[in-house]
C-alpha cells in the first residue's frame, strides 16, 4: 500500500514537461532565464505571464549592431513565417542591452523593420544589468572613438506557451533548425 502512496507524492514536487530532441540546446528545468520586468515602447510592464498560450523567442542585443543582432530578427521573421498558420503562436522579443541610446521610439522602428509583431523591450542601465544577469547574457561597452559598440551573447531563449525556458538556440542555427525546434515545442504543449 505504501507504493502507490509514494508514486503520488513524486509528482507533488511539481512537473517537469519532457525533454526535447531539439536543434538547439535543451535547458527544460534550468534555474536561469525564469522571468523579466521590462517596459514596451508604450513604458507598459511587460513579464513572461503576458504572453502565455504563445511560444516566446527572445534576444539580447542593441539596434546599431551591424551583424549579429539584424541576422537573429531576420532569421526569427523567416522562422515565423516557416511556420506558416502557427506563426501567429509565436512571439519574438528583442531586450535592449544599450538603453541610453535605444529609446522606446528606435526600438520600436527597428523591431517594427523586421516585422511588425515583434516587440522590443527595455529597462534602465542598472536593470538591464540585472536582467542580462538572471539570464547569464553576457555583454560590455567597447569604445571606437568617440562613440562605442556592444559585445554581446549571441543566443536566442525559446519559451514554451507555459511561459517555461525549454531551449537556447545558437547564432549558427538555420531558421529552418529553429522553426522545426518551435514546431515540436508547440506540439509537445499543446
Amino acid at each position: 500500500m505504501l507504493a502507490p502512496l509514494g508514486l503520488v507524492l513524486a509528482g507533488c514536487d511539481g512537473f517537469r514537461p519532457p525533454r526535447l530532441a531539439v536543434n538547439g540546446i535543451d535547458i527544460t528545468g534550468a534555474a536561469y532565464a525564469q522571468d523579466f520586468r521590462l517596459l514596451d515602447p508604450d513604458g507598459k510592464e511587460r513579464t513572461l505571464a503576458d504572453f502565455r498560450g504563445q511560444a516566446v523567442l527572445m534576444f539580447f542585443g542593441f539596434t546599431q549592431c551591424p551583424d549579429v543582432c539584424p541576422t537573429a530578427l531576420t532569421r526569427a521573421s523567416r522562422i515565423r513565417e516557416l511556420l506558416g498558420p502557427l506563426g501567429s503562436q509565436l512571439q519574438v522579443i528583442f531586450v535592449t542591452l544599450d538603453p541610453e541610446r535605444d529609446t522606446p521610439e528606435v526600438l520600436r522602428a527597428y523591431t517594427a523593420a523586421f516585422d511588425p509583431s515583434f516587440l522590443g523591450l527595455y529597462t534602465d542601465v542598472e536593470g538591464t544589468a540585472q536582467t542580462a544577469k538572471a539570464f547569464r547574457v553576457y555583454y560590455r561597452k567597447v569604445p571606437t572613438g568617440a562613440s562605442y559598440t556592444m559585445d554581446h551573447s549571441a543566443l536566442s531563449y525559446l519559451y514554451d506557451p507555459q511561459g517555461r525556458v525549454r531551449v537556447v538556440l545558437r547564432h549558427e542555427l538555420s531558421a529552418e533548425q529553429c522553426a522545426a525546434d518551435v514546431r515540436q515545442l508547440l506540439a509537445k504543449t499543446a
